[in-house]
């Protein structure tokens, strides 16, 4: 062989040899992270208790909201967006999403916004209107009507923020474990003690941002002030100890899940206890090997109707109407809608959204209360290795029951209807609804390896 041609294919074999595969040869996502203020500076009433009536008397901590771009530079950009709040209604997520259309091309089905679900925050118009079991004043719903403008001002800056912070790096997750939540119906009945964690890193390795999510109740502050009640001490304490890191706090089904230990109107220590084993285990969990997570990023959307049980009649809703209470309060809005001519909803419309991570992760965000034996199946029929579920998210329209609680009624079985301004329970069936939209957004390759 020629001496210089056989140099220059010893040369090419090893180019080739040496070439890095995609997943060596450095990050192929753009990043970006954010947080706004979104605390208000005036009075408002906080949701979440229907015995507190008074606007809010001061801040016990500031409330956020939080957001991570992704640009898989294949399929463009995405934003979730947490927030501290009960719950994110269906309209102000579309108008979120119609703004960032006209600048950035983030529809509604690359956006989803997660509520923490405090119930120390400043209440949004259509969520939970009846919850107090009376009419709420005209100058304390102005308040109300203000910050729910503000706030989706706010929502709109932040993802802006972190669309405007991309940058290459690296996205990484893993699942940890804590063990505060408890079942609030049964003594040692389901709960989900997951704590699945993303970080977001520079290209250099620094930490960025972390999000996680843990299913519970942020029940434990009920005192008249403002705060993000665990998530948000658990949100302080990750950024005290990581300085400079933009930290997300999303929620799991917890529609039946309470802290234990509960703690009671202004105990802020119980709440910065449970804030600080949640950033315990994000310790931990940063001083292992987390998986990568390279993409594409792919998300779906799908809307469903769940149906509600069969209408109240007139006579039904004047007998309710008679009770000097949020049942009563209920039927008498009721009633009044009746006499303008209007008819009552047969359904909600329920969105249902996934993204898929490759092959590396798929995450499931459901709105409203979600029960736990909704997180719990997933985890059986799809790999648990590879599932990170999101309740709260995109609309916050009620308690989302599963069959079993649904059949056992309660609270969290059609009572909570009630305040939630829902004209009846569901029918039976939506929990098979909703399983089989996840399982055709999610491939087979995510089936449990059981």
């Amino acid at each position: 062989m020629n001496p210089v041609r056989g140099l220059l294919a010893s040369a090419l074999v090893a180019i080739l040899y040496c070439q890095p595969s995609i997943a060596q040869s450095g990050p192929t996502l753009k990043l970006g992270v954010a947080q706004v203020d979104v605390t208000p500076d005036y009075p408002v009433r906080l949701n979440g208790f229907g015995f507190r009536r008074d606007e809010s008397e001061g801040i016990t901590h500031r409330i956020w909201a939080k957001a991570l771009a992704i640009d898989d530079q294949v399929n463009g950009p995405a934003v979730v967006i947490t927030v501290d709040n009960l719950g994110i209604p269906a309209v102000m997520t579309q108008e979120v999403a119609r703004r960032l259309k006209a600048g950035t091309g983030v529809n509604l089905q690359r956006l989803a916004i997660t509520a923490s679900h405090t119930h120390t925050a400043p209440m949004l118009t259509p969520v939970a209107p009846t919850l107090f079991g009376v009419p709420i004043p005209t100058d304390h719903q102005e308040h109300i009507d203000r910050y729910t403008r503000e706030l989706t001002d706010r929502l709109e800056e932040v993802a802006l923020a972190a669309l405007k912070d991309l940058r290459l790096g690296r996205l990484e997750w893993t699942m940890g474990a804590v063990g505060f939540a408890k079942n609030r119906r049964t003594a040692g009945g389901p709960v989900d003690h997951d704590l699945p964690m993303m970080v977001v890193r520079g290209e250099d390795g620094s930490v960025r941002g972390i999000w996680f999510s843990y299913a519970c109740h942020c029940v434990v502050l009920s005192k008249n002030q403002i705060s993000g009640d665990w998530a948000g001490s658990a949100q302080i304490e990750i950024q005290k100890r990581h300085p400079g890191t933009v930290v997300l706090a999303s929620v799991g089904c917890g529609a039946d899940q309470n802290p234990d230990p509960m703690g009671t109107g202004d105990q802020v220590f119980v709440a910065a206890d449970h804030g600080d084993r949640i950033a315990d285990e994000v310790d931990r969990l940063l001083g292992q090997s987390l998986k990568a997570l390279t993409g594409p990023l792919a998300i779906q959307l799908k809307g469903i109707p769940l149906a509600f049980d069969p209408p109240r009649t007139r006579a039904e809703w004047a007998e309710r109407a008679q009770g000097d209470n949020a049942v009563g309060h209920h039927a008498r809005v009721n009633l009044a809608r009746l006499d303008r001519g209007e008819s009552l909803p047969d359904h909600i419309d329920y969105p249902i959204q996934t993204w898929l991570f490759g092959d590396g992760l798929a995450m499931v965000f459901l709105p409203g209360e979600v029960v736990v034996d909704y997180s719990l199946r997933l985890k059986k029929e799809l790999d648990h290795q590879r599932l990170w579920i999101n309740a709260y998210a995109n609309d916050a329209p009620c308690y989302i029951p599963s069959e079993r609680i649904l059949r056992e009624g309660g609270y969290e079985g059609g009572d909570a209807m009630i305040y939630y301004d829902q004209p009846n329970k569901f029918a039976p069936g939506l929990e098979q609804q909703i399983i089989d939209v996840i399982h055709e957004q999610i491939p087979d390759g995510f089936a449990s390896p059981e």
